[in-house]
């Protein structure tokens, strides 16, 4: 089974979902998209079959501060320009992507 998990050191939720997976001993690994950003393949790939809109952190100081609840725009161009926009964690477990899981549903 390959893991990764998808996020930012500084985000709450990443940090827990790191916790939940060393908790459970799982093998992981960690990118951190601050450091790091996803490629546009991986962001098609994580979009693949969801709205693009969905893959966005609507509560993110990125979203707020340039005004998108008020416009429209192109949801992967703009998180492929900023990062930060993109809701996290993000745990991909071999082809499947899950966004901000619960991770007590996580089919591991």
């Amino acid at each position: 089974m390959n893991v990764i998990l998808y996020g930012t050191k500084k985000c709450m939720e990443t940090r827990k979902a790191e916790r939940y997976l060393k908790e459970r001993k799982l093998v992981f690994q960690f990118r951190d998209i601050a450091e790091k950003p996803l490629t546009e393949g991986e962001l098609k790939n994580i979009a693949a079959g969801r709205d693009p809109a969905s893959l966005l952190d609507t509560g993110s100081k990125a979203y707020i501060k340039k005004g998108f609840a008020f416009m429209e725009f192109d949801a992967l161009e703009e998180i492929l320009a900023n990062p930060g926009l993109l809701a996290t964690p993000i745990v991909r477990i071999d082809r499947k992507y899950f966004i901000r899981p619960s991770m007590e549903n996580l089919s591991l």
